[in-house]
């Protein structure tokens, strides 16, 4: 079993839907997803419905998964903490795991401080094109309704403003 970390709950759809594309059975967890559903997720995947668990942050700390043998982050955490906390979901209670980090031009610049707060150089390679296999188109993902209706402004008369937008906020005479 394996758990895919993902930054952002876009990218996340994304992968699950080329995991899924491509024949792998995924589920996908982020914070879009109810609690209690949330509990039946990580039940079918310990129960092993499923063999690859796509999920944001919101999987990284305060579960316990057995028996997950491989970490892929997708999206290089943005912080060695949460590096440690998305590595520690596999090799748990003396199993050995991997964890495997994607360092795209986004996030490369990280990889300096989560070595330093682990105290530890991580291994780096290149991956070419060539080594990557042709994957199949993934599947079409249903879309989500936008909070606040349709309307660009959410369903407020006046959108999201809030109020009079000319309106003084406080902090003193800005005008200087």
């Amino acid at each position: 079993r394996s758990i895919v970390f993902i930054n952002t709950k876009r990218v996340a759809d994304k992968v699950y839907a080329w995991l899924e594309g491509n024949g792998y059975k995924s589920a996908l967890l982020s914070g879009d997803v109810p609690q209690k559903k949330r509990e039946v997720l990580l039940k079918k995947f310990q129960d092993r419905e499923f063999s690859t668990l796509v999920a944001t942050d919101v999987a990284a700390r305060g579960l316990h998964i057995p028996e997950v043998s491989h970490v892929f982050n997708f999206d290089l955490p943005q912080s060695g903490e949460d590096y440690v906390h998305r590595i520690g979901r596999t090799a748990r209670a003396g199993a050995s795991g991997f964890a495997i980090s994607f360092a795209c031009e986004d996030y490369a610049h990280y990889i300096m401080d989560i070595e330093e707060y682990i105290d530890q150089k991580i291994g780096k390679e290149a991956v070419t094109s060539e080594l990557l296999p042709k994957p199949k188109p993934p599947i079409k993902m249903e879309r989500r309704p936008r909070p606040g209706g349709n309307r660009p402004g959410g369903n407020r008369p006046g959108g999201n403003r809030g109020g009079n937008r000319n309106q003084n906020r406080g902090g003193g005479n800005r005008g200087r």
